[in-house]
């Protein structure tokens, strides 16, 4: 009998004017449509699987950050705006026998007490070690997140440590 796969952990981007983690909460499941990158692809198509944990990020925005906890809801899937003329993610060279684009429905999970902020992860970047979304240049909107950056993270909710580190630092900037 095969051993079951332990859970993986996923942080997903999204900007909150076009689809935020309030929106999430009220819809309660959604499809993660629109993604157009072939790494991001191949992290669905190869990596995701019904269960595992998601971190919702809200990035170019204000305070960019992590905002939400949801987990994946569905195995991957062709997603249907590669084929809608109308959509903003219509791919004409995507053909319906053979779908290049997918998705992944995800479940609305929690919002967090508070942002754990892009700035404050940058601060725990030793204890995140190889993080993906801290890797210089890196715009992936589906990233890998490890399980022991997963639990460190979790711990900056409510832990406000990280909150004296980066005001120390912003006091002694000029």
């Amino acid at each position: 009998m095969p051993t079951p796969r332990k859970p993986q952990y996923w942080l997903l981007k999204s900007e909150p004017e076009e689809f935020s983690i309030v929106d999430l909460a009220r819809v309660g499941q959604e499809p993660w449509s629109g993604v157009r990158n072939y790494q991001a692809r191949n992290f669905i198509r190869d990596g995701m699987r019904v269960g595992d944990g998601v971190m919702f990020y809200h990035s170019n925005c204000a305070q960019p950050g992590i905002v939400g906890l949801a987990t994946v809801a569905s195995a991957a899937k062709p997603d249907p705006t590669q084929f809608d003329p109308k959509s903003d993610y219509h791919d004409p060279g995507s053909l319906l026998a053979a779908p290049r684009w997918l998705l992944v429905d995800i479940a609305y999970g929690r919002t967090l007490a508070r942002t754990i902020s892009l700035e404050l992860l940058k601060q725990h970047a030793e204890q995140l070690g190889d993080f993906a979304l801290l890797r210089r240049g890196n715009r992936l909107s589906v990233l890998p997140v490890g399980v022991a950056q997963w639990r460190h993270i979790l711990t900056l909710e409510s832990n406000d440590h990280g909150d004296q580190l980066l005001q120390a630092r912003k006091a002694k900037s000029p």
